[in-house]
């Protein structure tokens, strides 16, 4: 911790980075009880701070490798952040990116001087490219986050938050991918302040830090989320996990709603959207105090970056609600006859409807899609439920059915009612010509599709909802089949709001 105390004090990252600001969230804070402050990551050059471990790393390269030049593997903001620095520098810098990187991310690569070189799928397939060609070359290699200069750079940040808020501190958050940024500002702030907690925060669906710190080992795990693209890494780095793991006080995980709430929050205190990523740590911050509400220490939180897509933004305004635990979604099975529509409006009284979904089904009952805006739905939706049922309404609650959000909410009422066998999938898509006739060419004319659900959200992935027509008999070579085709995928077959709204 001392060998990176001395790194970080010597680290050169204000020739290109800039030192942002510690700045107060009052509305937060008001709601927490507590004094809540956001380190402003987001208002470097490259909206991001991978700058400052990409410059001191690229910083402190010989003469020699500066004229051979640097190679990196990123599709996001390590590749800006390689590209300014190498500008800065006069260093000729390759980027290689997966090709279903959105052009967005390309062009700004290109705008910092880049050489944009586009290769494979998934960052996996473009890391292995990158070091081919650095061997191939002779180039250095930038590694985003498992490696000490790059550490050092990142933890910086922990030195001027401790100088931008000289009293006590009770936890910082940092956002955490490969670990970098977590291991700098941990290994800074725990040897000046080792009685503030250092806490890293994880998306619940790529918590590789937290799997690892849990087997006392680094462990790769086999798929992870990507709605926090700048977090979304299958193994800790080597270095990052031997700092992380003796540094950090514990590691929080926070879902896709929370991501989408603190984006929010950092909207409404400060006009400014952050991506995904970027908001991670304000999520688990928001947790923290969530669970010790009788504690007023001074918390603060990284955002860590603010490029996101604006096609992304519908998305995150349509989960935030939820995230605030402010919404609630529910199916509702009412009587099909005239008048119970009218009569289950008029129960719900005063309370604010966002949404309603309903087509009529020949039968004696019928299922409605309702969302309520609440106050406080951790308290007020046992109170709804119980109504409802109190009064013969069969209800359930969907308000953490991924399915349910993500596809079931936009097709209610496609019944089919003859079908048989049908098999549901949720399956993540690169978002690039050709991934949808992929699937359809492994699946072949075997199996009928019976069911198809798209919607894009601003990410180099889309979301499907796909139903097919499998016998009981062929249910093995189909998941040998889907296996083989390589994209992630879960089955939802029986998924409750699947078979309220959408089942034969």
């Amino acid at each position: 911790m001392i060998d990176y105390v001395r790194k970080i004090l010597d680290a050169r990252v204000y020739d290109v980075a800039v030192q942002t600001p510690l700045d107060p969230m009052a509305r937060l804070s008001g709601r927490l009880g507590r004094p809540v402050f956001v380190k402003r990551e987001d208002l470097q050059p490259v909206f991001s701070f991978k700058i400052r471990g990409a410059y001191n790393r690229i910083a402190r390269l010989s003469e020699e490798a500066r004229a051979r030049g640097v190679i990196c593997a990123s599709a996001g903001n390590h590749a800006q952040g390689v590209a300014l620095s190498s500008k800065r520098l006069g260093i000729e810098a390759t980027i290689v990116m997966p090709v279903t990187t959105p052009p967005i991310k390309i062009e700004a690569v290109r705008y910092w001087g880049g050489n944009v070189v586009l290769h494979g799928d998934t960052f996996d397939v473009a890391y292995e490219h990158a070091r081919e060609l650095e061997r191939e070359r002779g180039l250095t290699f930038v590694h985003p986050y498992d490696d000490p200069d790059v550490i050092a750079g990142q933890g910086t940040i922990g030195m001027e938050m401790l100088q931008q808020h000289p009293d006590p501190i009770e936890a910082v958050f940092v956002p955490v991918g490969g670990g970098g940024l977590a291991a700098g500002v941990a290994s800074y702030v725990k040897f000046l302040r080792p009685e503030t907690k250092v806490i890293g925060v994880e998306p619940v669906d790529a918590a590789s830090m937290k799997a690892a710190m849990a087997a006392g080992e680094r462990v790769i795990l086999d798929r992870v989320g990507l709605f926090a693209d700048g977090v979304a890494v299958r193994q800790a780095g080597e270095e990052t996990f031997a700092l992380c793991r003796t540094l950090l006080d514990e590691v929080l995980t926070a879902d896709t709603d929370e991501m989408c709430a603190a984006v929010k929050d950092i909207f409404e205190d400060m006009r400014v959207i952050a991506e995904p990523a970027g908001a991670l740590a304000l999520a688990g911050l928001k947790a923290y105090a969530a669970r010790s509400p009788e504690r007023t220490g001074a918390l603060i939180a990284v955002n860590s970056g603010a490029n996101m897509n604006f096609d992304r933004l519908r998305h995150v305004a349509e989960r935030a609600e939820i995230g605030e635990a402010r919404e609630i979604l529910l199916g509702v099975t009412i009587p099909e006859q005239p008048g119970s529509y009218r009569r289950f409006i008029q129960m719900l009284g005063n309370r604010a409807i966002t949404e309603f979904n309903y087509r009529y089904a020949e039968n004696t009952d019928a299922h409605v899609f309702v969302g309520m805006k609440l106050n406080d739905a951790h308290r007020e939706k046992p109170e709804v439920i119980e109504t409802l049922t109190g009064l013969g309404y069969e209800v359930l609650d969907i308000s953490a059915n991924e399915t349910a959000k993500l596809h079931v909410r936009y097709m209610v009422g496609g019944r089919a009612p003859a079908l048989k066998d049908e098999v549901i999938l949720r399956c993540e898509f690169p978002e690039r010509p050709g991934a949808l006739m992929k699937f359809l060419d492994g699946v072949g004319s075997l199996w009928n599709i019976t069911l198809f659900h798209y919607r894009n959200h601003g990410a180099d992935y889309g979301r499907v909802l796909v139903g097919l027509q499998v016998p009981k008999s062929d249910r093995a070579r189909f998941a040998e089949r889907m296996d083989d085709l390589g994209y992630p995928y879960e089955e939802e077959t029986d998924n409750p709001a699947y078979r309220m709204f959408l089942s034969a």
